[in-house]
């Protein structure tokens, strides 16, 4: 079992993220443990807070680490789309979202208190994700109007989280909808005004099975 003196307070950082991040992913938010997490790397959970200060900076670096690999997720995505991005960025936010539902679900799960504003370096790293939709936003729209594209890319997150959350926790399937994936992008298409994409097709909708 490893001893405080083991690791520095760097090591210990990453070590307890990297932990802390496997265990949200098998349990959720809700049956999340920081005491398990000190029992799998072999410290005290009274180390994990002097690391971190609190339980809720402890759940934002995790949730910190999910934004990271998701922006990651969807540069990779990208990177082999030479056709419809818009298509491929969709259908990328809800992948990720279902092949990994504990760790998405957890990043809206939290709150920091109101009286603890958000880190710079973890607003940062969680702005990567945004820049990445404003970025591929303003790639389809007129010359004229690419000014627009941080304030309409809020809008299109909004819109395609909330056609993913309804789609992960069986809304959508209630109400007998069987592709949110398809009607997410054909509003993103309709906010656009993207009427032609292609001749690529739809993939299979992650959420279903």
């Amino acid at each position: 079992m490893a001893r405080r003196s083991d690791h520095s307070r760097e090591e210990l950082q990453r070590l307890i993220v990297l932990e802390g991040h496997k265990h949200m992913a098998e349990v959720g938010f809700a049956r999340f443990s920081a005491r398990e997490v000190a029992k799998r790397i072999g410290y005290s959970v009274g180390t994990i807070y002097n690391v971190f200060g609190n339980y809720d900076r402890l759940i934002l670096a995790i949730n910190t680490r999910t934004f990271a690999l998701w922006a990651a997720f969807l540069r990779d995505r990208l990177d082999d789309i030479a056709g419809d991005r818009i298509r491929a960025l969709v259908e990328g936010y809800f992948n990720y979202a279902a092949s990994n539902a504990n760790l998405w679900m957890a990043i809206y799960d939290h709150r920091l208190p109101p009286d603890e504003p958000m880190p710079v370096a973890d607003g940062e790293q969680r702005a990567e994700l945004t820049e990445i939709v404003v970025s591929e936003i303003a790639r389809v729209l007129p010359a004229t109007c690419r000014d627009q594209a941080p304030r309409l890319a809020r809008s299109l997150i909004a819109t395609v989280h909330g056609h993913c959350a309804f789609a992960l926790n069986g809304s959508f399937a209630l109400m007998g909808e069987q592709e949110p994936v398809a009607i997410a992008l054909d509003r993103v298409r309709e906010a656009l005004g993207i009427t032609n994409p292609g001749p690529t097709s739809l993939q299979q909708d992650p959420t279903s099975s």
